[in-house]
Order: structure tokens, then C-alpha cells, then sequence
């Protein structure tokens, strides 16, 4: 039986009832109680703002078909319980791939909308949302508008990372882009402390269309943030049709002593030696490339029952390396590191979304076990730091944040309030706004 839960199980769920969406036609179908509602794609946001405890839920997976695609100028029109993975199945053989894609394909249309999600490429191509032409929304109050940049503006704005709480998502027409082969030229490099990472990322932003590092959370002093910085670019090359193991699921829920300090220490130190030498060049198919975890499904009971935390930061960047030092600091200092650790500088393209997430600087996601107090101490430690910085925290990712935290995050949050749905909210919602 499927489980409508976060995709980092915390916190849990309670008395939701669940409702389906037929066709993009269909009436909203409304609790007759005056319980809120709550799209619910594939459950891949991490924290809180994909449940709606105690109140209702609307499945989106009968939104599954392909309206129309535009061969010559890419761009394609879908119903928004469409996945990711599935466009990449019809549309990479034909040519075509996502203008922006997250590092999972397992999220649909319309939540890759509702979280305006972000990727490798945001240094040059920005957001989902810069590439939507216009959606369909229909609204607890029976209308059904199409909204774009052209019609009904202010709504498309505040659906564009509205973490799902302006109506539903029926469809979004977006704009694809041109690949000549499914593989990228790649080119790792490792770097040994965050100084090399800046300065890596700095003479390679340029040259590569796709980038991020992983980071040893564990390494301190002189190697304080060493890693390995990927990047590539679409390829004219081809090979033999490249063969994946099939993917294989996590076998259970992992015991809680698992993910210790010391297994942490040893895998950050395995996987950072990896690379032998310092650069290395390769031909790489998309999928390993983008979605390195999807091979290992349900990976997120490796954390067990308790659940995880994902904690992903922005914080403003103008050759000032000293904050994001002090974040790396303060996490090794607290030897609660993360097996997932991606950094990144964000590029200065602006989402169309009124509290979208991403803005200039450089953006670090995190993936802390739950220990409960301790966590959430050190969790709190770094909201202070983005917040003396005028940094900012992602929803989608997030089950804790203050709602003053909250606030600071969204500076265009006022004008986003008066186009909500009455009718839409979610426990997110609910806790950054202080109500129940």
C-alpha cells in the first residue's frame, strides 16, 4: 500500500485523506469538512511541504499523458502527474532533453513547478520555472485559468515555487532543449579544501554548462571542504548503447547505530580517494551523470524508521569565503556529517517564481541523520549564520525552519499571501505561518 510521506520521513504523517484528480477537466473534489487540500505528486520533496496533516491530499498520477510537442521548436505540453523520467524516455532518443533538471527524475511536471526545482546548470540556464510557458490551474472556486508571463501574470508568479498552495497543477507547457548524443563529455577534478573548490569552480563555470562537487563533511584544518568537482557538457560523441544494472532497491529500514561517525569518516574518506589523479576526462551517459542515486530506489531507508533531515542553504557570494568556512566548520566541529554533501555557486538568472529559492551565491544540501536535539541544535546553528548573511532556506526541503527564517528566506512573501488558494495549505505552511 503506498504511503503519501515526504521522501525523508520526517516528520510523519497523520490522518490525511487521501483524494485523486481524474483529467485536467475534472472538478476539484473538496472535503465537504472544510479541510484543506494538497497536491501530491511522487513524494520526493524532503521535508513537510508535500504533507497536509489532518486535513487532505490530492494524487496527481492519473495527470499522465503527453498533450502536444512542437518537433521543431522543443517545446512540449504535459499533464502534470507526468514524471521526469518519463520525458527523458520518449523525448532523449528524439533528441531532447530537460531544460533543468534536480538530481532525481522521480518528481512530476507539476512538482518540478511547485518547487521551481534547480540543477547543475542554474549558473546558465536559472530555474524550472524560467523555461514554463504557461500552466493550467484550476482553483477551489471552480475556475480553471491558464496562467503565463501574458495571462493571468501575478498567478503564474506565485505558482512558480508556490510549493503547491495556489490550486492544482493540471498542466505545464515548457520548452525542452537540443541534445546531439545522451552522453556528456565530463571532467572530474579534486580539490583538496574549499579554496581550491572556489577557484576550480571559478575557471570552469565558464567552459562547462553542468557542475557541482561533493564534500567530504569530515575532513578538517588544511583539508577543511576537500572534494570532487563534476561538470560536462552535451556531447556530439556517441558509443554502444550503454548498459545499467537494473536499479536495486534499499532491503529495509536501517537499524540507527548504522550511519555512525565512524562509517561517515571512512566513506567521506573512500569515496574522496576515489581519483587517483587530479583531473579526469570521460564520456558519460545522462543518467549516471544527473541521477547517480535513482540506481539504488528507496535509498532514503538507509537513515531508518526515525528518518533524515535535508537541510540545503544559499548564502550571497562576492569573494567572501569566510561564511561558508565557518559553515564547514561548525558541521565537522559537531561531527554530525553528511554522506550527501553538494556545493555549488548559483548564477544571477532570475526565476520568474515570487519566493522561488535560488539567487546568486553559493548554495551547500546537506543530509543529516536524525538524532533528534542534537541535530536540531546544530541545524539552528546554521540558520543563524544564513541569516546574519542574508542567505535563505530551501522549502523543499526543509521540516524545521522558524517562521522568522521563513520570512527572511522570501522577501516577496507578502505579495505571494494574496494569492493563495483559500482552499490550499499544507503542514509547512501551517508551521512557518504559526497556525494549526
Amino acid at each position: 500500500m503506498k504511503t503519501y510521506e515526504s521522501w525523508a520521513r520526517y516528520p510523519k504523517i497523520r490522518n490525511q485523506q487521501i483524494l485523486r484528480a481524474d483529467s485536467p477537466s475534472s472538478a476539484l473534489v473538496l472535503p465537504t469538512d472544510g479541510r484543506s487540500v494538497l497536491p501530491y505528486g511522487l513524494g520526493r520533496s524532503y521535508g513537510d511541504s508535500c504533507i497536509n496533516n489532518d486535513n487532505a491530499i490530492i494524487e496527481t498520477s492519473a495527470l499522465s499523458c503527453l498533450i502536444s510537442f512542437d518537433e521543431k521548436s522543443g517545446v512540449l505540453k504535459a499533464e502534470a502527474g507526468v514524471s521526469l523520467a518519463a520525458v527523458l524516455d520518449v523525448f532523449v532518443p528524439r533528441g531532447w532533453f530537460l531544460p533543468v533538471t534536480p538530481g532525481t527524475k522521480f518528481v512530476t511536471l507539476g512538482g518540478a513547478v511547485a518547487n521551481d526545482i534547480h540543477g547543475k546548470n542554474h549558473h546558465k540556464s536559472g530555474t524550472f520555472g524560467c523555461h514554463v510557458k504557461s500552466l493550467g490551474l484550476r482553483r477551489s472556486d471552480g475556475s480553471y485559468l491558464t496562467c503565463s508571463l501574458s495571462e493571468n501574470e501575478l498567478l503564474f508568479r506565485a505558482t512558480i515555487g508556490g510549493l503547491g498552495l495556489t490550486g492544482l497543477i493540471t498542466w505545464v507547457e515548457f520548452q525542452l532543449i537540443p541534445i546531439a548524443s545522451p552522453y556528456l563529455d565530463t571532467r572530474t577534478v579534486k580539490f583538496r579544501n574549499l579554496d581550491e573548490f572556489f577557484d576550480v569552480s571559478a575557471e570552469n563555470d565558464s567552459l562547462y554548462d553542468y557542475n557541482v562537487s561533493w564534500v567530504d563533511c569530515t575532513s578538517e584544518g588544511a583539508s577543511l571542504g576537500r572534494g570532487l568537482f563534476m561538470a560536462g557538457n552535451f556531447s556530439q560523441r556517441t558509443k554502444n548503447k550503454a548498459r545499467f544494472a537494473p536499479a536495486l532497491p534499499f532491503p529495509c529500514d536501517a537499524p540507527a547505530w548504522l550511519l555512525n561517525s565512524y562509517l561517515m569518516r571512512s566513506f567521506n574518506t573512500v569515496y574522496y580517494n576515489k581519483q587517483l589523479s587530479r583531473t579526469v576526462d570521460a564520456l558519460t551517459h545522462y543518467d549516471p551523470f544527473f541521477y547517480p542515486l535513482d540506481a539504488i530506489l528507496n535509498w532514503n531507508k538507509m537513515y531508518g524508521r526515525r528518518g533524515f533531515f535535508q537541510y540545503q542553504l544559499i548564502v550571497p557570494f562576492d569573494h567572501d569565503r569566510s561564511i561558508i568556512k565557518e559553515i564547514f566548520t561548525r558541521i565537522t566541529r559537531s561531527k554530525r556529517a553528511s554522506f550527501l554533501a553538494v556545493l555549488k555557486t548559483f548564477g544571477a538568472i532570475e526565476s520568474p517564481g515570487l519566493i522561488s529559492f535560488p539567487t546568486k551565491g553559493v548554495t551547500l544540501a546537506l543530509d543529516f541523520p536524525n538524532d533528534g536535539t542534537a541535530t536540531l541544535n546544530l541545524m539552528n546553528e546554521l540558520d543563524q549564520i544564513v541569516r546574519e548573511s542574508k542567505g535563505r532556506i530551501y522549502p523543499a526541503k526543509d521540516a524545521r525552519m522558524s517562521p522568522a527564517m521563513f520570512e527572511i528566506s522570501h522577501p516577496r512573501l507578502n505579495e505571494f499571501k494574496a494569492l493563495i488558494d483559500p482552499r490550499f495549505s499544507s503542514s509547512l505552511w501551517r508551521r512557518v505561518m504559526e497556525t494549526t
